[in-house]
């Protein structure tokens, strides 16, 4: 009589609930032997090969490749019958092991099969479930109580695995280090780094021997070594913060206009710059705490009676920062004909040291750029930096209306040891009512 016989995914051990199927081993319709492995699995611990307790025809398979299965789930059933040896058994030959009367081992499944030696590959032809009950028997010996291992078996983690995947390391060519030379995964990651070693050595030897590999080293000196002391020590050493709005420049670009085509200053051009400068002296005058610096041995804020403005310039020589003096006792048309007499100098490579040290307040118009903001570095050891951009046109709403409007960003950067946001807002808020309406300047000139 043919019995078909279910055979459920095995509890893998160490408390593991599912497996992934990997790898079929057999085909439906494929003869199997006691202990033959049938599937390939992987599980979050090893790669293992799932052996078939029963010998007989395998009638059906439960699961595709790449499934999740659950322990206690059917892998496939085999159908035990019949078996006829493959060849002539010779007196010499150990007995066939058949197992018991159900085609079973006995053993329990923990993965790595039963441990038996390995049955001789037989035939199964399963008779027909209603066959006479006359048909013959099968002979088998009996299966032993106790079977003897097979031997260790180094099973190497999935994520092992995957970890030498990833970094196209070849398992073979690692040592490993665990019992029966397992390959732990510290064994992978000291591969994995001295390949990364070779691999860099390698690139180092062909930067140094590639004839155009460019390589440049620059100096920091001269006007670009000060230039980079001094930004470096104003981040180490100011608490710096950053606050912004954007204005509707519409009427100072107006006014300017105006000035210039009525001769206000004969034959010199009213800038943007000198009447932001201009605003900016007004703005020190009302919030004198952004004209100050810190002395940190003394533990003070100093505050200073008069406004040396710089403005960041660009040279071919780098970024300099002239500075006009008594910038609070002087009008739009003196400040501007200073500014363009240092920009000159800085130009041509003669400003002094006097003209770039001693500044109090710096503007930065880095709108010539053509960018709309930024937060600038604090001029170490000034207390404040107002950066301008680019004056572009963009919609605004204007007297209820939405209009095409003049507009620029305005950005304030503070020493924070010196005043608090109220103050800088304060401060930040008069500027861009002064660009806004021009006229609110009157009351201080």
């Amino acid at each position: 009589m043919a019995q078909v016989l279910e055979f459920k995914l095995p509890d893998l051990g160490e408390g593991l609930t599912e497996a992934e199927i990997v790898r079929w081993l057999v085909e439906v319709g494929e003869v199997v032997t006691v202990d033959q492995p049938v599937v390939e699995v992987e599980t979050a611990k090893a790669m293992v090969e799932v052996p078939c307790p029963y010998g007989g025809v395998v009638t059906a398979r439960f699961g595709e490749e790449g499934t999740e299965l659950p322990v206690g789930a059917p892998l496939l059933t085999v159908a035990v019958g019949s078996v006829e040896p493959v060849r002539e058994q010779k007196a010499s030959d150990e007995p066939v092991v058949g197992g018991t009367g159900s085609g079973s081992s006995g053993n329990v499944l923990v993965g790595y099969g039963t441990g038996a030696p390995a049955a001789r590959r037989r035939r199964v032809r399963p008779a027909p479930v209603s066959a006479a009950a006359s048909s013959p028997a099968v002979t088998t010996a009996p299966a032993p109580d106790v079977m003897e291992p097979r031997g260790p078996v180094a099973v190497i983690s999935p994520l092992v695995r995957r970890l030498a995947r990833q970094h196209g390391l070849d398992l073979r060519e690692v040592a490993g280090t665990g019992r029966d030379g397992l390959i732990l995964r510290t064994d992978v990651e000291s591969a994995i780094r001295a390949a990364d070693g070779e691999r860099t050595a390698v690139a180092d030897r062909a930067a140094r021997t590639e004839p155009d590999a460019p390589v440049e080293r620059i100096a920091l000196r001269g006007v670009r070594g000060a230039v980079a002391e001094k930004l470096s020590r104003s981040r180490r050493e100011i608490p710096d913060a950053t606050c912004w709005v954007d204005a509707d420049a519409t009427e100072l670009m107006a006014a300017r206009a105006a000035m210039n085509a009525g001769g206000f200053a004969a034959g010199t051009k009213v800038s943007v710059l000198a009447l932001l400068a201009r605003i900016c002296t007004a703005a020190l005058a009302r919030f004198p705490e952004l004209n100050s610096t810190v002395d940190p041995e003394a533990r003070e804020i100093v505050r200073l009676s008069g406004v040396h403005l710089g403005f960041a310039a660009q040279t071919e020589r780098g970024l300099v920062v002239p500075v006009v003096r008594d910038a609070h006792t002087r009008n739009v048309e003196s400040i501007g004909a200073e500014i363009t007499r240092l920009t000159e100098a800085a130009r041509d490579g003669k400003l002094t040291p006097a003209q770039l040290t001693g500044g109090t307040f710096t503007l930065n118009n880095y709108g010539v750029f053509g960018v709309d903001g930024s937060t600038p570095i604090i001029n170490h050891p000034e207390a404040a930096m107002l950066g301008v951009g680019r004056i572009v046109p963009r919609p605004w709403v204007h007297e209820g209306e939405l209009a095409v409007r003049q507009v620029v960003q305005l950005s304030l950067t503070f020493d924070h040891r010196v005043c608090d946001g109220g103050t800088a807002g304060g401060f930040l808020r008069y500027v861009a009512d002064c660009v806004e309406q021009p006229a609110v300047l009157l009351r201080t000139l």
